[in-house]
């Protein structure tokens, strides 16, 4: 049950993933600007935000047996438009259908772990769902370069469409809700109902220090391996479209190795989530300033490194979710999870949209001859988030430990 859910996430994180090593070839195909380049990855982020506590709510709703097969058909339906697409608009609306595919994904998967495996294990399962799920990016970095080089635009992003097919179809046959039922099924709720619900999970302060750790932890590794990270690499750092690959391939390697370490440290050690966050970003600002400030062009261990660290980041946004598991009740589980999961894909949105308007400030009149002066201050937008959100993570793991006793926490997780 868990390999064929993690199997349709991981489709998903392809899927979103897909454009990050085409960001090139798109600017040519539909002759856009930087800025239009990042609507791309802005619209698909905004969609994917906006969709996450609807999606909560559809889940604690009809089940995610029903929301995650939904989600799979879109995603493939949008591949599908996206690699026959020739006009910019046409394009946009297919990327929008990949974020409401996207986002009825991993809630789906978060709630069918809740309700699979024991207590004590949902924290290490949660991260190898995680670690596992995002090898999608991998696929979607090498593979997806060879396939665009040598099938071109259309027959790739077709091929890409036909896993979505592959693995509805198991899908349908394997799932289940629970160990009870194929179908789960929650209360009627009423406007009212998911007004009191929303307003019980935001208002703890659990909820917020999830979605301010989600917040602060995912956006640089989200922004570099859906869209910046390629033409950072390639035309920021002067290296080869191999290497750029090869960088992509080290931040999902990084997500993959660190994953199920977080998970274990995260069961052993929940009272200290907080401090590993802010740890794991206090890191990546460390190596990104050693970048930024290199004279010329960074060294290729010091972009490995850099690589690395960033995905760190990718399983450390989980940690959130872990966090809002151990402050709400069953019942709210999904659209806390939800509300939780705006945070990092905000701080993303945000970012690939503040890269893209820097570089064509930096680079006016000549869309994709990229600077790597340019680069560097467009990078730079990356602080403001950090401030903000380290900010915030510091302000609400007081008032969280305040509310919950040590000991109470360490016997719910």
């Amino acid at each position: 049950m868990w390999l064929v859910a993690l199997l349709i996430y991981f489709v998903a994180v392809f899927h979103r993933s897909s454009l990050a090593v085409a960001g090139l070839a798109a600017a040519d195909r539909f002759d856009i600007s930087a800025s239009q380049l990042a609507a791309f990855t802005m619209l698909q982020l905004l969609v994917y935000a906006g969709m996450q506590v609807p999606v909560g709510l559809l889940v604690d709703r009809f089940g995610s047996r029903s929301v995650l097969l939904t989600g799979t058909l879109l995603m493939t339906i949008a591949q599908v438009g996206f690699a026959l697409a020739t006009s910019y608009p046409l394009a946009l609306l297919a990327r929008a259908l990949v974020g409401i595919g996207d986002a009825m994904t991993f809630i789906c998967v978060l709630r069918l772990v809740s309700t699979w495996f024991p207590a004590r294990r949902i924290p290490f399962v949660t991260q190898v769902t995680g670690t596992l799920g995002q090898a999608g990016s991998l696929v979607a970095a090498i593979p997806m370069t060879w396939a665009l080089g040598h099938l071109g635009w259309t027959r790739a992003y077709l091929v890409a469409a036909a896993l979505g097919v592959a693995l509805g179809v198991v899908g349908l046959l394997v799932l289940r809700d629970s160990p009870a039922g194929r179908h789960l099924r929650g209360p009627t709720l009423s406007l009212g109902a998911v007004r009191a619900s929303l307003a019980a999970s935001w208002s703890h302060p659990g909820t917020r220090l999830g979605f301010w750790m989600h917040f602060s932890t995912q956006f640089s590794s989200t922004a570099l391996t859906l869209l910046w990270g390629y033409p950072f690499f390639v035309r920021g750092e002067g290296r080869s479209p191999a290497t750029a690959g090869l960088l992509l391939t080290v931040i999902v390697l990084a997500v993959m190795c660190a994953g199920p370490v977080l998970g274990w440290l995260v069961g052993a050690h929940p009272w200290h989530r907080s401090t590993t966050v802010l740890g794991i970003v206090s890191s990546i600002v460390t190596v990104w300033t050693v970048v930024l400030l290199w004279p010329g062009d960074a060294p290729l261990w010091l972009l490995v490194l850099l690589a690395a660290v960033t995905g760190v980041g990718g399983p450390a946004s989980m940690i959130g979710f872990d966090v809002g598991r151990t402050s709400n009740p069953a019942e709210r589980l999904a659209s806390a999870s939800g509300i939780i999961n705006q945070g990092g894909f905000v701080a993303s949105l945000l970012l690939v949209v503040a890269i893209g308007l820097v570089l064509d400030w930096r680079t006016p009149g000549d869309s994709g001859a990229y600077t790597p002066s340019a680069f560097r201050w467009a990078m730079s937008a990356q602080y403001v988030l950090w401030a903000l959100g380290l900010t915030q993570v510091w302000r609400y793991r007081r008032r969280a430990r305040a509310v919950v006793s040590r000991d109470e926490l360490e016997q719910v997780g």
